[in-house]
């Protein structure tokens, strides 16, 4: 008997004023990878080239040839099948006793990253992850348009102990009407800095990392890379441009082309130093309403999925880190990569 679908909510925690999401026809994605330590490479692949019709319809492409919805693309964007949020629909902001609520309002996309069966954005050409790092642009000027949401989260998961349920190279963007716990708090802890000092932390961060080099992974032109002071786990990296710029829907072509070349060498060193770990990443950006912020500065971090969280961390926010970034930022930086 098939089951009704239902819509999905946000509900606000009343003590801490985190969102959650409740999306119960999740519960239908086709599989459950919490106790999995490694994705199938066999099997039917609906993100190869030639399977477009066994996934949901396209929004976007960058193509070489032929029409959408056919082969011919680069790099791809769907709605994903199993959405957190849907498009469709009003907010409907209400109070349920003491609580607050809305529809679960906002887009749910997944950026297919290449047409050929490739678990790891390592291998995949600079190019290739330049033309991702522009979807991601043209995605976020897109949905700003939207005046019900107000945030966009670009995440990637890799590997089953990453979250990922498929193996093909993919990332996933939710934009939402409300702006996450973890950006607020860091949108929060910028602005205090800047208010105080006069000055941008993410500023006095790349100044102070590059004149002790401790924890530096490597430095380019328009980014400097890191394992941050305070890394809650390990071979925690971030990836920040070394000029300001608060939302990465402004960002601009020679940044781009740098970010690839950065990217691709970063995962070039987890594979061949950490053993081709799962791994997160999260591209962290202002809300769309706000002007420039001049505290705050859009950024990328990394984690290696090369330990668990536990009771402990869960319970009391603390992380208990076992690598400290100096090493584990000297282990990446002297890793060589072809």
């Amino acid at each position: 008997m098939a089951t009704e679908s239902r819509m999905q909510e946000l509900r606000k925690d009343p003590i801490v004023g985190r969102w959650v999401i409740i999306a119960p026809d999740r519960l239908t994605r086709p599989q459950n990878v919490s106790d999995v330590e490694e994705l199938s490479s066999e099997g039917f692949d609906p993100f190869l080239e030639g399977h477009e019709d066994a996934t949901t319809g396209e929004i976007m492409a960058y193509r070489t040839s032929g029409q959408a919805n056919q082969p011919g693309w680069r790099v791809r964007v769907i709605p994903n099948k199993f959405p957190a949020v849907t498009v469709e629909g009003q907010l409907e902001k209400r109070g349920v006793g003491i609580y607050d609520m809305m529809n679960g309002i906002g887009a749910h996309e997944v950026i297919v990253e290449c047409p050929h069966r490739e678990a790891n954005m390592s291998r995949l050409s600079v190019d290739n992850i330049r033309e991702v790092f522009w979807v991601y642009h043209d995605r976020l000027v897109d949905l700003k348009r939207d005046k019900r949401l107000v945030h966009g989260l670009i995440f990637k998961n890799k590997g089953a102990r990453a979250g990922a349920s498929l193996d093909h190279a993919h990332s996933q963007m939710i934009v939402s009407p409300i702006v996450p716990i973890t950006i607020q708090e860091e949108l929060d802890g910028a602005a205090k800095f800047y208010n105080y000092r006069g000055r941008s932390i993410f500023s006095d961060m790349i100044q102070q990392e590059l004149s002790t080099e401790d924890r530096i992974v490597l430095e380019t032109e328009h980014f400097v890379v890191m394992c941050p002071y305070a890394s809650r786990f390990p071979f925690e990296t971030w990836i920040v441009p070394k000029q300001q710029s608060s939302h990465y829907e402004d960002v601009t072509q020679p940044v781009i082309e740098d970010l690839g070349t950065v990217m691709k060498s970063v995962l070039m060193k987890f594979e061949i130093a950490l053993d081709d770990p799962a791994y997160n990443y999260v591209l962290h950006s202002a809300p769309f309403s706000s002007k420039d912020l001049p505290h705050f500065r859009w950024h990328i971090e990394l984690f290696p999925r090369t330990s668990r969280v536990a009771g402990f961390e869960w319970g009391s926010g603390f992380y208990i880190n076992s690598v400290p970034p100096e090493e584990a930022a000297k282990f990446l930086r002297e890793t060589e990569i072809e």
